[in-house]
C-alpha cells in the first residue's frame, strides 16, 4: 500500500499540542540515561486486509465530508504550497536528524516496522530528532517517501511499548490520508490571513473548521495506536505522561488514575457551564485535551467495532528478537 498522500506535498501529524496550535508540551530531560530496547512483539495480532475505514472515528469521517464541500479547497492549499517550502521542511528535518535503519538504531527501526506491518501499510522513514520537547510528527513530501520524526525527550520519557505506540499514531495519519487537510491546517489560514479585505474573516472560518477536523484526526490517530498496542493502558499512559510526565515520575504514574481524572473531568463538564468553558478550552486546540483523547480510547477499546477488529486479524508469524 502506498502511504504518501495522492494530493498532498506535505502535512505535520504530531502527537501532541497544548495551549496554542502545534504546540507540545515539554519535559525536562533526565542526565547521563542510557536507552536500551529489549525488542519483542507488542501485539499478537496483524490487520492484514485493514482499511482507514475500519477504524476511523465518527467525528473525522463527519469532519472530513465538511471540508471536502468547500470549493475550491484544494486548489488553495496547493497554490499556497510550493517548492520552496517543501525543499526547506524536508532540508530542516533530515539535515538536523539521525535516520534510523537496520544499522542505525536497529531496536527503534523494528519497532517501526512491526507497527506498520501490523496496520498493513509500507514502513516509512523514521528520523530521531534532539529536542527538550517531547513529541512526534510525520511529513509527507509529493515524490518522496513519508518520514517521521521522533524527539529524544519522548524516547527518554516512554517505554519501548509506549514508542511504538507513539509511532502507530502517526502511522494512522499516513493510513488515513490525513495529509492534505493537516497541510492546510498548517498552511492555508496562514496564507488567508495575509489577504487584505476578507481574508481575515475567510482565514478565521477556515481555521476553526480545520482544527475542529485536526482533533477528530487526532482522535482516529489514537486507535491506530491501540490497534497496534493491543493494550488500551499503553496508550493512555503515554496520553498521561504527555499531559504531566517526566522520565524522574513516570514509573509513579498510575493509568487507573488518570482514566478517573478523565471521568470526572467529563462529569464535570456536563452541566451548560461546563460544556461552555469546556468548548472554550478546546476551540482554538489543534489536539483534543488528554483526558478526553483517554476516555475515547478507553471506551472503543471496549467497543464491538475493536473486538470485532481483533478477531478478525492474523496471528503474528514470527517473533522478533529478545
Amino acid at each position: 500500500m502506498a502511504a504518501v498522500p495522492l494530493s498532498s506535498a506535505l502535512f505535520f501529524g504530531s502527537i501532541n499540542a497544548k495551549n496554542s496550535k502545534f504546540s507540545s508540551f515539554t519535559s525536562p530531560l533526565k542526565k547521563n540515561r542510557r536507552i536500551r530496547f529489549s525488542i519483542c512483539r507488542a501485539a499478537s495480532v496483524v490487520f492484514r486486509d485493514l482499511d482507514a475505514d475500519d477504524f476511523r472515528h465518527p467525528l473525522d469521517k463527519q469532519n472530513t465530508l465538511i471540508l471536502r464541500a468547500i470549493p475550491g479547497l484544494n486548489e488553495i492549499g496547493k497554490a499556497l504550497l510550493g517548492t520552496i517550502t517543501e525543499q526547506i521542511m524536508l532540508l530542516e528535518n533530515i539535515g538536523t536528524s539521525v535516520l534510523v535503519s537496520k544499522n542505525q538504531l536497529s531496536d527503534l527501526h523494528q519497532l517501526m516496522l512491526e507497527a506498520a506491518e501490523i496496520l498493513n501499510l509500507d514502513a516509512p522513514d523514521l528520523y530521531i530528532r534532539q529536542s527538550p520537547v517531547p513529541n512526534a510528527y510525520t511529513l509527507a513530501i509529493s515524490g518522496k517517501k513519508p518520514f517521521v520524526v521522533v524527539h529524544t525527550s519522548l524516547v527518554e520519557l516512554l517505554t519501548r511499548k509506549e514508542l511504538q505506540a507513539v509511532l502507530a499514531h502517526e502511522l494512522g495519519h499516513l493510513k488515513c490520508d490525513h495529509g492534505v487537510w493537516l497541510t492546510f491546517a498548517n498552511i492555508l489560514t496562514l496564507g488567508a490571513y495575509s489577504v487584505p479585505g476578507l481574508g481575515g474573516l475567510i482565514a478565521q472560518g477556515l481555521e476553526e473548521q480545520l482544527l475542529r477536523w485536526v482533533r477528530a484526526a487526532e482522535l482516529t490517530c489514537d486507535r491506530a495506536a491501540l490497534l497496534v498496542a493491543q493494550d488500551p493502558k499503553v496508550v493512555i499512559s503515554v496520553l498521561m505522561k504527555l499531559a504531566g510526565g517526566c522520565p524522574s515520575l513516570a514509573d509513579q504514574l498510575n493509568v487507573d488514575a488518570f482514566l478517573e481524572q478523565a471521568r470526572s473531568y467529563e462529569k464535570a463538564s456536563s452541566s451548560p457551564v461546563g460544556w461552555y468553558i469546556r468548548n472554550a478550552q478546546t476551540r482554538q486546540l489543534s489536539h483534543p485535551l488528554p483526558v478526553l483523547r483517554a476516555r475515547e480510547i478507553d471506551e472503543w477499546s471496549r467497543s464491538e467495532d475493536y473486538r470485532s477488529l481483533l478477531s478478525h486479524a492474523t496471528p503474528m508469524n514470527s517473533v522478533g528478537k529478545v
